[in-house]
Order: C-alpha cells, then structure tokens, then sequence
C-alpha cells in the first residue's frame, strides 16, 4: 500500500515497542494473529514485529479489515496524520467531511468544491491516508459512534444520527461488523446504568501535548462576546445553535489525561460529529507543536518568542459566522471596544435564551443580521453597510465560510465582500476557516515587529515570511503577543 510506504515501519515498531506517546496519532499498528489495530500507546503486550502493519490512518486498517482496540481506543486518539500542513486538500477535505459533506453528498461534489477531480482526490487520500475518501468519511463516522457509545448514556437512535449515520440499521450494522459486537455489548455497564441520569453529553478530546491551555483560553477570554461566551475559572462556556439544535457548551483542560472535557447540553438530538470538530477547530486540538517547532523554533524574531510559549494554538471559532462579525466590528478599534460593540448587537439582534452562569442569547444568524436594524449601536455608516452586505451574502449561500480550494481562493471571496480587506480576510481565514498559512503581510503591528521597532514595507514582510510557510499564522499569533501590538495593530485581533 502506498500510504505505508511513507512510515518507516521499523521505526514505527520502535515507537510501539517504547510506548512513546509523541507517536500517538501518527500510525495505527494493525497485529496480523488478532485481527486488531491500536494505537502505539496501548497497553496490551506488545506483538512480534513479523507480525505487525503500521499505517497512517484508522481508516487504513478498517480498509485491511483490521477491527478498532476496545482497549486503547483509537477514536480517542489525538488526529495529526503526518501530512497536516503540507497536503492542503486532505486537510480541507477532512474538515468538511467531519461537517457532514459525505454523509449525504458525493465524493464529486466534495472534489468540487475542493477544485479538484475525483481521481486526484482519490489519489491524494490513498496515498496519505490509505484509504478512500468514502471509507475514511465511514471510518470518522464509526469512531465518533464508538465514542459516544462508550462515553455517553445516549440512546442508540441518538447516537446514529449525532455520529452521521442515515438510520439506526446502517448503524447497527456498521458496528457489528466493525467491532463483532452489538452497540449494547460495547457500552460499559455503568454507563448503562446511568441512563436517564443526565440529558447532558460528557465527551473526551484528545490533543498532542504540549498545550498551551493559558494563553488560549486568555486569548478568548478577552475576546468573549457579552452573552454569547464567559470565560471563568479555567473553563469556556457558550451557547451554540446548530443543525436546528440549540444548547449550551462547557470546556475545560485535563492535562493528566493529555485532554480536553466537554459538555454538551442541547435542546433536542445534538449534532455532536460536527460539534466536536468546531471544538478541535476552535481549540486547535490538531496541531502538531513538534512540526511547528522544526519550522518556526530556529528563525532568530520567532525562535525566542516560540520557547516562551510552548504548545502554541491558534484560537479559532466555532462559528465562522459570528468570527467574521467580531472582525468586523474590530476594524480601527481597540478589543475592549469591538467586544462592547458586538455585545450590544447581540442584545439587540440575537435570540434570547434562558439565562444560565452569563450566558442569555443566541448569536444572531446571517438571516436575522441582514433584516436587523444596526442604527444606534455606536457603528459608522460603513460600518452598517459591510456588516448587512456580509450577512445578507451568507444568507443568501453567495458567501460560504467554508474552507476553498486554497488560502488564496478563501481570501478571494472574502475580499470581494463590501468592507472587508486583506487582513480582515486573512484573519477570518485563520480563525475561521482553519487556514493555518494566513498571514495579513499589510499589519502595521506585525511589520514593526519583524522590522525591529520599525514598520517594514509589507512586500519586504512577505519575503521574510516565505520561510514560516506553512506556519505563518502561527507566526502571526507569535508577533501578535507583543505587548505593544493591541495599539498598533490593523485590527482588533
């Protein structure tokens, strides 16, 4: 296969053989005399090497009819395949399937919309993934189910829609010939005797340390829209409105566990598949810190900076949406005073809900944004206009936040909408879009930074950071952390 070609699988028996979890996520080893694949830190004995296949992906060894280990569990295991950050259009693809694009669509639409064709998109999946872009859509949607099964009381009709199953036959069946056992068999006896206990879904996302859970979490916390999201005693905590779902999200850290911990309330079957690949967008859970240390950690302006902040994540959202109206609302003012502005249009616009721990309203939809009156407010008149233009461009399908054919495609469309300039555009991508090579070269604060004190010209910027590819928003959020940046800056970020 292919995609082995690209494991030293030598090395790979080392790792297992050593336990090393810097290795978790990056190969599955799939053990010939079981018929099982785990991941290299579980703890059964460890299997001869003759006897061993080592491959980059879950959906690798469900493709070679491997079955999941109910022991290390793979669907828990940190998603940073040895390709992030080089191959954009797996890393595109992959996001849009764990928002649903083949639950119900085609491959050809997928490619499509990726601006691709089918049989290069087949081509890149096998050989960096090992396997199709159906069976790995399969395999996601299989471990998401795993995973609530065994972490949540849920009902089984419940967790065949929220994992992306079409009917609870498909489901049944897809676990049984997955793991050989039925979906009640495979959950543990004290979940099952906590059903009806709570309607809340606990959950257990997995990142690659180190991470550095302080500076996100400060980073949104001063940044947090008046209620939409509080930030308080270690934890995050928002209100969501999803798939026709509306409820409350809490996150917090557990380090021990190399995690994070979330709970899901909602008003009816909560789209959970999706909810947790906006969390893993949002906190960055995907990020590699070693590959982005080979890249940025000797560059002499970045070099410092990085040893200071180990475990660097981008912040981003979870709703792209609401992420491109706070840039809005940020241009040419402080971050104090574009987190006032969008508090004030969520009391006007958004939906209100019952109030909980600070958290009361919605965030309006692009829907309610366009048809809403936004005099009053404290915004200019250009303001108002580009705020309507974008929502009534979302609204209307014209304008989908959703990640391109490429950096400079998202940045096309953004740019094209009525107010919104490079950097705004590169900061949605960033934040929004997962497009962890933006990089707003125009910045005054950025480019005083990497002049020493003195504003270099952006083209002279753009040079420099050819270098940080394909880093460059984590180089950024690096330069960003001067403390002199929140004035300068060309956007509240």
């Amino acid at each position: 296969m292919e995609s082995q070609d690209l494991l030293d699988q030598d090395l790979c028996y080392r790792a297992l053989s050593g336990r090393d979890a810097r290795f978790d996520g990056r190969f599955f080893t799939c053990v010939k005399t079981t018929g099982i694949y785990c991941r290299p830190i579980c703890p059964a004995r460890t299997p001869k090497r003759e006897n061993c296949i080592f491959v980059p992906s879950a959906a690798a060894a469900e493709e070679l009819g491997y079955r999941s280990c109910l022991r290390c569990r793979p669907e828990t295991a940190p998603d940073t395949p040895a390709w992030a950050g080089t191959e954009a259009s797996v890393a595109r693809a992959l996001r849009l399937i764990d928002e649903g694009a083949l639950d119900e669509g085609s491959v050809e639409q997928l490619a499509a919309r990726l601006g691709v064709g089918v049989r290069q998109l087949h081509r890149v999946f096998v050989r960096h993934l090992g396997a199709s872009p159906h069976a790995v859509a399969s395999s996601r949607r299989l471990l998401a189910a795993k995973q609530l099964i065994t972490e949540t009381v849920l009902p089984f009709s419940e967790v065949a829609i929220a994992s992306g199953f079409q009917s609870l036959r498909r489901f049944n069946d897809a676990v049984q010939k997955a793991y050989g056992r039925s979906p009640s068999t495979l959950r543990r006896p004290s979940k099952a005797s906590e059903a009806g206990a709570s309607s809340a879904i606990s959950l257990r996302l997995g990142y690659r340390p180190p991470f550095d859970w302080e500076r996100v979490l400060g980073y949104l916390a001063g940044r947090a829209i008046p209620g939409v999201e509080v930030v308080e005693a270690g934890t995050y905590r928002r209100t969501y409105r999803l798939g026709g779902t509306t409820g409350t999200l809490e996150v917090s850290h557990n380090p021990e566990l190399r995690s994070l911990r979330v709970r899901i309330d909602a008003s009816g079957s909560a789209p959970v598949r999706q909810i947790v690949a906006r969390l893993r967008r949002l906190f960055d859970l995907n990020a590699d810190p070693a590959a982005i240390a080979a890249a940025l950690g000797s560059d002499p302006i970045l070099g410092p900076r990085l040893a200071r902040a180990r475990g660097l994540r981008i912040p981003g959202t979870f709703e792209p949406f609401e992420l491109f109206v706070r840039a809005v609302l940020g241009q040419q003012v402080s971050v104090k005073g574009a987190t006032t502005l969008a508090g004030r249009l969520v009391q006007r616009c958004g939906r209100q809900v019952v109030a909980r721990d600070g958290l009361t309203h919605l965030f309006p939809t692009a829907e309610e944004l366009a048809q809403a009156d936004l005099s009053g407010l404290g915004l200019t008149g250009g303001r108002i206009h580009a705020l309507k233009s974008l929502a009534a461009a979302c609204a209307s399908g014209a304008c989908e936040l959703k990640p391109g054919v490429s950096l400079e495609d998202s940045v096309a469309r953004l740019v094209s909408l009525p107010g919104i300039g490079e950097w705004t555009a590169h900061y949605v991508a960033l934040r929004a879009l997962g497009e962890p090579d933006a990089f707003p070269t125009a910045d005054l604060g950025l480019r005083k930074v990497a002049g020493g004190g003195v504003a270099i010209e952006p083209r002279v910027l753009e040079r420099m950071a050819e270098a940080w590819r394909p880093w460059r928003g984590y180089a950024a959020l690096l330069l960003w952390t001067e403390p002199m940046l929140e004035q300068v800056s060309s956007v509240a970020a």
